[in-house]
């Protein structure tokens, strides 16, 4: 029987996944559309040791008949993946099912990839659902050669569900609460030369925000640490702060793609490795913060981060098709044999445009009295301010377009009209318009990719 293919036997398969605290996820299963059974679970992942509720085989049955019944008729484009979300309040869960087309014995079945959470962790599920789905997204991808090649695809699935189930635990325990105090920031502290250079708070503030609010922080000082997570957490909306962590102080958690700001220590020999795949797989380009040497480093802006991920993830499968065995089945091995491409490991940069808007509010928050509250006021319209320019700059491209109908040609007129002429500046205005409108740097840029610097000199050409 190829190793593909699911046992024959009507026993289910159990992983059982020991994960260190207390771990939100119930349990993750694997199940197909059988044309004689009909919904059949392939696979289960299940934490160990786990206070919460535990599944039966039979309450695991009933979720898979949720989760593919309808199903059968599925009419998508090949490959698509459907994400559905269900409530069983009978049953006290919820689950997120993948649904998606994938070769089995020969023949294309509809099959479900779903995690399963308690509906009392709705509320803290929600903000990473989006973090969760992408990551299994690209699996799904890759699962689906394995299983028009016949390899076998679960220890694949197991590669990402186990970081899923750590990530959740990690967050239960770690994540930033969703009001932050301005006491425990670097912004109530009398003197900012006791705790940082405020040339370097300016920096990690200013890339923060030109990443859209994205920032790695690494250091081997947890208190230290955790300081920039949550000063940098100002600036991040409730939802974004519930997507962020902090570092622990008696461990090293591992870099997880999808977050906002995640707090990193170094370990024994004073590094912190961060995977380049995971890095680049992140929604939005990073800030990198190293809180022992003061250095602040980012990456490309989105379009450029969005051709270098999409190209990257195009190159791996494209290798893992062209694999004949899965003993060839390695990351290095995958890039080795996608000749035409050579990745750019070397992904952080220095910060290279300054700005005046963070360097004000820096200089200016300074001036008034910690303790009384007037920096969190001071802070809520400095964002207020940040999101009108963001939601200024987007009617102005769309006036200029009318609405996408035309290339937007007319960058020098924009930085001039609404005070952007600084690099710095424009690029935190530009993140900012960027969540709110997915898709608008490679809009303003154009679709064919440029590198900085080829941008700039064709841009001031209009």
């Amino acid at each position: 029987m190829s190793t593909g293919c699911p046992p024959q036997s009507p026993a289910v398969a159990k992983t059982e996944v020991v994960v260190e605290g207390w771990c939100p996820l119930l349990a993750a299963t694997f199940a197909y559309w059988d044309n004689i059974l009909g919904p059949r679970v392939w696979h289960i992942w299940a934490p160990k040791g786990q206070g919460s509720m535990l599944l039966s085989d039979g309450e695991v049955t009933f979720l898979a008949n949720h989760t593919l019944n309808g199903e059968i008729l599925r009419s998508a484009e090949s490959g698509a993946v459907d994400v559905k979300f269900f409530v069983l309040a009978e049953k006290g869960v919820i689950i997120v099912s993948l649904i998606f087309d994938g070769e089995l014995k020969g023949d294309k079945n509809t099959c479900a990839l779903s995690i399963i959470l308690p509906q009392s962790e709705l509320d803290f599920y929600l903000p990473l659902h989006s973090v969760c789905v992408e990551r299994l997204k690209h699996t799904v991808r890759k699962g689906r050669i394995y299983m028009q090649k016949g390899y076998g695809i679960i220890a694949l699935l197991t590669s990402e569900i186990v970081p899923i189930m750590e990530l959740l635990s990690s967050m239960k325990t770690h994540s930033v609460p969703e009001e932050v105090d301005i006491k425990d920031t670097l912004l109530n502290d009398d003197d900012i030369g006791d705790s940082c250079h405020e040339d370097f708070l300016h920096k990690a503030i200013s890339s923060h925000l030109q990443t859209c609010g994205c920032s790695v922080v690494v250091g081997s000082n947890p208190d230290k640490v955790n300081k920039i997570v949550l000063t940098l957490c100002l600036f991040l909306t409730p939802a974004e702060r519930k997507c962020s962590r902090l570092c622990r102080a008696d461990g090293t958690f591992k870099y997880d793609t999808g977050l906002f700001v995640q707090g990193l220590l170094k370990d024994s020999t004073g590094s912190v490795v961060l995977p380049y795949r995971q890095v680049l797989s992140s929604t939005y380009p990073s800030t990198h913060i190293d809180v022992d040497i003061n250095t602040v480093k980012q990456m490309p802006p989105c379009h450029e981060h969005t051709y270098h991920q999409r190209r990257y993830m195009r190159a791996e499968l494209s290798a893992l098709w062209k694999t004949t065995s899965e003993d060839e089945i390695s990351p290095d091995h995958l890039i080795n044999i996608q000749e035409s491409f050579t990745p750019d490991l070397n992904i952080f940069q220095d910060v290279m445009h300054k700005d005046s808007l963070v360097k004000s509010f820096i200089d200016e928050v300074f001036l008034l009295k910690p303790g009384l509250n007037l920096r969190s006021v001071y802070l809520s319209h400095f964002l207020l301010l940040l999101h009108r320019k963001a939601l200024t700059l987007l009617r102005y491209i769309e006036d200029e377009t009318q609405k996408g109908k035309k290339p937007f040609r007319s960058l020098r007129n924009m930085k001039t009209d609404l005070d952007l002429t600084i690099e710095g500046d424009l690029n935190i205005i530009m993140a900012m318009a960027e969540k709110l409108r997915p898709g608008l740097h490679s809009f303003v840029f154009g679709k064919p990719f440029f590198t900085s610097v080829q941008e700039r000199d064709i841009l001031m050409n209009f």
